[in-house]
């Protein structure tokens, strides 16, 4: 990432400023634990054992002491068995899954969820399966973390609402990997911004503009539908395009400080994915929010290219600067003079959902907040419908009237599936 300038950190920022805890402006509801045991240590089970599973993993073994990892699903088990050689060697007895509770296949999901001893479930796999493996799990009774983005088009953004009402109902827990919101430079940078530091929030510009991503080749032997699991980035069913499974992140910090947008036009194209890829390349989205307030959005992924993750959120007396990763957070005033700054660490972010998610379901107090990651993952799927369409696109449409559903609901292994190709303005339809 780049080199943070010296403006972001001011020489007279103090100690405690550094230290400041982050004091939860985070919405969630908290759901009615009736009738449901109370916890000491929390069994996990999770799915997808990837980088974002075994992650998650080590993120909650780590930060939390009351925890046991007990069962594990991924399309190939072999890879769930290597993930729990690896935890067990760093977290010892906190990682207690015998062979007979790794699972394997497209069915492992639904094995884990319902494991008598499952108390929590981690649904890390590529996101297309995200809204339906909640909405299971859910109906199981379990706490749910679920990784960004939680959805990718309409029908799963209703799913999502009938988990979020449902978790609340019956006192379950769903935190979900938006782990920015958790991060203490974003925490107090919004806190600020809400206490009118920068006067009136009116714009900003939100970037997630970064080099190559990977791509997986076909092994011989494959069935399509083998291939486009293994190959789920580059397909749009699965992924959602970079928007929704990278950008997300950006995303969700605009609407975290202006709510959810009323409309947006988007425009972008493609010129270095590969040839069976559905992706596109890059992306530009103006997103209108209530107030007619203009978020200026653009993501990209092309190698060579500079690398800019970063947010500014623009008001009537000031600006603030919101930097990704590490990079910290700053605010300046009309004049341009340095007025406040905090040093990032993602790293303790990561770990500190996993933290809150524990902690609310021992205390009896489940966090339920699937809704705003829901809104964010559906404002990511907007700019993506606008700019495969070449047409404006509103909230309204998206969350009455479209029907759009990309998910391969009746999935085999073996399954012939013909891609679609990637989306071309003017003859992409809109549903």
């Amino acid at each position: 990432m780049p080199t943070p300038d010296r403006r972001q950190f001011l020489k007279t920022a103090t100690a405690a400023t550094a230290a400041t805890a982050a004091a939860s402006i985070v919405p969630f509801s908290i759901g009615a634990p009736k009738g449901r045991r109370a916890l000491e240590t929390v069994n996990i089970g999770v799915v997808g054992t990837g980088g974002r599973g075994s992650g998650a993993c080590n993120d909650t073994l780590t930060i939390n002491d009351n925890v046991r990892l007990v069962a594990m699903g991924n399309l190939r088990a072999e890879k769930a068995m290597k993930t729990r050689d690896a935890l067990k060697e760093a977290h010892g007895e906190k990682v207690s899954v015998e062979d007979q509770n790794i699972f394997g296949g497209l069915d492992a999901y639904e094995k884990v969820i319902d494991h008598p001893d499952v108390d929590l479930v981690m649904l890390t796999t590529s996101p297309g399966f995200r809204p339906w493996h909640i909405e299971r799990a859910v109906q199981a009774g379990k706490h749910v973390f679920a990784e960004k983005p939680v959805c990718l088009d309409p029908a799963g953004w209703h799913a999502c609402r009938r988990s979020q009402e449902q978790a609340i109902a019956q006192g379950t827990a769903i935190v979900t990997g938006t782990q920015y919101r958790r991060q203490k430079n974003y925490v107090e940078a919004i806190k600020r911004i809400n206490e009118g530091m920068i006067g009136e929030p009116m714009s900003a510009t939100a970037r997630y503009c970064s080099t190559g991503i990977w791509y997986r080749d076909r092994e011989p032997g494959m069935s399509d539908a083998e291939y486009q699991l293994r190959n789920w980035m580059h397909f749009i069913w699965l992924s959602g395009d970079q928007i929704s499974e990278q950008a997300v992140h950006n995303i969700d910090v605009m609407n975290w400080i202006f709510g959810n947008p009323e409309r947006c036009f988007a425009t972008g194209g493609r010129f270095t994915r590969p040839e069976d890829s559905e992706m596109w390349d890059q992306m530009t989205v103006d997103y209108y929010y209530p107030g007619n307030k203009l978020i200026s959005f653009r993501c990209r992924q092309v190698p060579g290219t500079t690398v800019d993750p970063h947010n500014v959120i623009y008001g009537t007396e000031g600006a603030c600067y919101i930097k990704a990763i590490n990079g910290g957070a700053s605010i300046v005033d009309k004049n341009g003079e340095d007025v406040w700054a905090m040093r990032g660490n993602i790293g303790a972010a990561y770990r500190q959902e996993h933290k809150d998610l524990v902690d609310s379901i021992v205390a009896g107090q489940p966090i339920v907040e699937l809704q705003q990651t829901a809104d964010s993952s559906l404002t990511a799927a907007m700019g993506r419908m606008s700019a495969y369409s070449g047409k404006e696109m509103t909230w309204d449409f998206m969350t009455n009237t479209s029907e759009l559903d990309t998910f391969k609901h009746d999935l085999t292994i073996d399954q012939a599936m013909e891609s679609p190709g990637y989306a071309m303005p003017g003859e992409w339809k809109l549903t």
